[in-house]
């Protein structure tokens, strides 16, 4: 299997999907995987004998509505979701002994946000009436390949101009303008403002509403699920999926170039010597630097595309903390004892003054946390009366180093402490992922940044990786980005890998010739031009 049709690059996510699609039109792939299990960011392991802890992502609403993995059918493969009682609650300070929670019934949330708010009840219930109108076309904008054509024209024949106009300023307004618009609580606007600080993008910048209004309603309308028996066994239905289809897999030898001959990619090189030649494609699920920076030589790479990466802006570092109790987590709130996703740390302006702290190199004193109930969600994760649990938290940008982030761990335990009075008294274990631990089980987390590039309106869309590099496409004829440094971007929905083995298969062969002109002419051009 070193003569195939296609090469896929890494083994993640988008890596898996594209090997799948790819597969299921009759080629021979060969996914080539630098680390000695597939998976990339979505795996699992026992960290602490007994329990089972999710080394990086750990709950996938984008998953289970992405085109790309229902179109898999991983539910025939082996995969099983499960869901926590309640989708996510976010504590508004230490002291919150009634935080307010994402409930599965729609009128259950809108219930509770009415008791602590007269008119938050019904701007929930109208928040949700919304969400389901757009959510179709809404989620095909965003997982199209850019531009996106059907799911814009849907929404404008759907809602009509006006109506489109007033959504399109609400999805860019910022997250915190956005919560200060549709509530007047900040039980009810913490809902959204925490899940907008699942990406990198500050609450009062332009677009961070967008992620904090998807997720929000993600949350109500389908909850946030977990595989059964741990990440791990998304990325094994992913695998035995794309087997299945006829893809053969490779581990433990990283892809160290790839050939270019004739201004076309022809095939990889590994660490151990090997070569691969791809006669049709070769798909990178690779971070845009990795690409153009050192798996190309230098002569492939257009010196507009390389001073445009120099530019390319990471996100923020990620600090993980991973935990092992011997009994549940005694909660100062009990709304948050069935949560599988809580929000810590942070009220309203604490948001802010935490993004600022990221911003001007300060190590937070009180972090704001993302905290996973893992055997709340699922509890095959460990035995019962236990919890497997982690805690996930941004060091500064660009600081990276352990001692950092082990002072950070530390601010990490106290805030958990003082949220759940007695919480240390009950860990078993506890196990540190800092960011020179996550590039080294996964060398796309580059200083520990799990987004592949910031989330920010500077680098998404048409500007993701770089201005006009948005599409799979690459300058390199027959190589396609298929990363979450194409566009749509980060999170666990394979749909950068999908668009890349689409484009593979849609410029293959004799009736791809237009399609390769004109896509060889766009990039041309766009990859041209003086370098200041």
């Amino acid at each position: 299997m070193n003569n195939v049709d296609a090469v896929v690059i890494g083994s993640g996510p988008n890596g898996l999907v594209a090997a799948a699609t790819l597969a299921d039109a009759g080629w021979d792939v060969a996914v080539v995987e630098a680390q000695p299990t597939p998976g990339g960011a979505v795996r699992s392991a026992e960290l602490v004998p007994g329990f089972t802890s999710d080394l990086f992502s750990a709950f996938y609403p984008l998953s289970t509505v992405s085109p790309a993995l229902r179109g898999l059918d991983l539910e025939s493969h082996g995969l099983r979701w499960s869901h926590a009682p309640s989708a996510l609650g976010h504590a508004r300070s230490a002291a919150d002994e009634d935080a307010p929670v994402i409930y599965p019934n729609p009128a259950d949330t809108a219930a509770d946000l009415e008791r602590r708010q007269p008119g938050d009840g019904a701007a929930w219930t109208a928040l949700v009436e919304q969400w389901h109108d757009v959510k179709e076309p809404l989620l095909s904008t965003l997982f199209s390949p850019f531009p996106p054509v059907r799911g814009p024209s849907r929404l404008l024949r759907q809602l009509g101009t006006a109506e489109s106009l007033r959504l399109a300023r609400f999805l860019l307004l910022p997250a915190r303008r956005m919560a200060h618009e549709l509530f007047r609580s900040e039980a009810a606007r913490l809902l959204l403002l925490g899940n907008a600080m699942h990406a990198d993008t500050p609450p009062d910048a332009p677009g961070s509403g967008v992620m904090g209004y998807i997720l929000t309603m993600l949350a109500q309308d389908g909850g946030y699920p977990v595989p059964v028996g741990g990440a791990g066994e998304l990325s094994a239905a992913m695998v035995r999926r794309a087997e299945h289809a006829g893809a053969h897999f490779h581990y433990g030898d990283a892809v160290t170039g790839i050939d270019v001959r004739s201004g076309k990619a022809v095939g990889v090189r590994t660490a151990s010597g090997v070569r691969y030649t791809a006669r049709r494609a070769v798909i990178a699920d690779v971070s845009a630097p990795a690409l153009y920076g050192s798996l190309l030589p230098d002569h492939a790479v257009p010196a507009r595309v390389r001073a445009d990466l120099d530019h390319f802006e990471w996100d923020t570092p990620v600090l993980k903390v991973n935990y092992a109790l011997s009994a549940k987590i005694p909660w100062r709130s009990p709304s948050l004892s069935g949560a599988g996703t809580v929000h810590l740390g942070a009220d309203d302006n604490g948001l802010v003054r935490w993004m600022a702290d990221l911003t001007t190199g300060t190590i937070p004193a009180s972090p704001f946390l993302l905290f996973g109930q893992m055997t709340t969600a699922d509890p095959s994760r460990s035995p019962e009366g236990t919890e497997s649990a982690w805690a996930y938290t941004h060091l500064p940008r660009d600081i990276t180093d352990d001692a950092s982030a082990d002072l950070l761990a530390t601010h990490v335990d106290d805030v958990l402490e003082a949220h759940a009075p007695g919480f240390s008294e009950r860990v078993v274990g506890r196990v540190v992922q800092r960011p020179s631990d996550l590039e080294a089980a996964d060398a796309n987390l580059v200083g520990g940044a799990v987004n592949g590039g910031t989330a920010q309106l500077h680098q998404q869309l048409v500007f993701r990786p770089g201005p006009g590099t948005s599409r799979s496409e690459t300058p390199v004829q027959g190589l396609y980005l298929g990363s979450a440094s194409a566009h749509p971007g980060g999170g666990v929905h394979g749909v950068s890998g999908l668009n890349a083995a689409r484009a593979a298969l849609g410029e293959d062969g004799p009736r791809g010739w237009l399609r390769r002109r004109t896509s060889r002419a766009v990039i041309d051009l766009l990859s041209k031009g003086p370098i200041p």
